[in-house]
């Protein structure tokens, strides 16, 4: 039985909450060689011009990232792959991957990260690296991202804290303001609004006003979203899912994002200037799912791109 059973709509639904509908605008998605195969007509899901990231989990061919690069690209979405530093073996790796998505798929945009693994396959172990390199400048990038981490990272800060972290924003804060790039934060998801909205005042108050673009966990089964919480690392806004765990009436309903997002896009209403700028999905419980429920309550920003006019 399907997750979420939504009929086709043929026009944008005039219930869409006005606040959400605006934060909404100009979402971005997570897909993975693997499950974007599974996707018959991204245009039939996604609006067009859709940021889509493409995740590079170790062991993944880059033929296989490329060739998926090059598919969303000729539907008209705008790439941007994952180079986790820690899988790149060396600077020429790089300049070869770079090349490939460039030649091959158009690709001008990328989100730079230390990656999954522990221990690096080769000499770059964290993102600052890979932008010190002077290849995405060189060949012309104009968008790279960065990763946000709300509710800390253990992997940066074994300790806890937010010391390392802090030192790293700094640093790629001043990257952008030397360089024509533009540059975000695209967070881990979350399902707790307030920590993300404490977050992101803190960061500006520290002077870092790098746009923050909010990871939201799309539409899932609760037991994914809790096993992929656990091995991700996300804290406070775990206790969320497991409130919600202990409810029986909602444990083996799905849960859909309604409430975070409503929550984050109320404060954007309220507070224009934060620099909590959009949504960035994690499709968890499967990219149609995902862009389902964007379709039925995203209003215009949700409206895919083979319905627009």
């Amino acid at each position: 039985m399907a997750l979420l059973n939504f009929k086709r709509r043929d026009t944008v639904p005039m219930t869409a909450n006005g606040q959400v509908e605006s934060f909404l605008q100009d979402y971005s998605i997570e897909v993975m060689p693997r499950t974007a195969e599974k996707v018959a007509d991204f245009r039939a899901l996604l609006p067009q011009g859709t940021r889509v990231y493409i995740a590079h989990i170790d062991g993944t061919p880059i033929e296989d990232m490329v060739a998926t690069a090059r598919r969303l690209n000729a539907d008209g979405y705008q790439v941007m792959p994952h180079f986790p530093a820690r899988i790149i073996k060396d600077r020429a790796t790089l300049a070869d991957w770079i090349a490939r998505y460039q030649g091959e798929a158009d690709v001008r945009q990328a989100l730079l990260l230390a990656g999954g693994v522990a221990t690096p396959q080769g000499t770059f172990e964290n993102s600052m690296q890979l932008m010190e390199s002077g290849l995405f400048d060189a060949a012309g990038f104009t968008r790279l991202h960065v990763a946000g981490h709300p509710e800390g990272s253990r992997d940066i800060d074994p300790d806890g804290g937010d010391r390392a972290v802090m030192q790293a924003l700094h640093w790629k804060q001043a990257f952008s303001e030397r360089t024509d790039a533009e540059m975000a934060l695209a967070t881990q998801f979350c399902f707790d609004a307030d920590p993300v909205i404490a977050w992101a005042e803190g960061l500006k108050a520290a002077g870092i006003t790098l746009p923050v673009h909010v990871g939201i966990a799309g539409p899932a089964k609760l037991q994914t979203l809790i096993r992929f919480a656990i091995a991700c690392g996300v804290g406070p806004s775990l206790k969320v899912l497991q409130k919600r765990a202990m409810d029986v009436t909602k444990l083996l309903l799905p849960y859909e994002p309604t409430e975070v997002l409503s929550r984050l896009a109320a404060h954007k209403a309220a507070c224009p200037d934060s620099n909590i700028a959009q949504v960035h999905f994690f499709p968890l419980g499967g990219i149609a799912t995902n862009a389902e429920w964007a379709i039925a309550n995203g209003g215009a920003a949700g409206v895919p791109a083979a319905r627009q006019g």
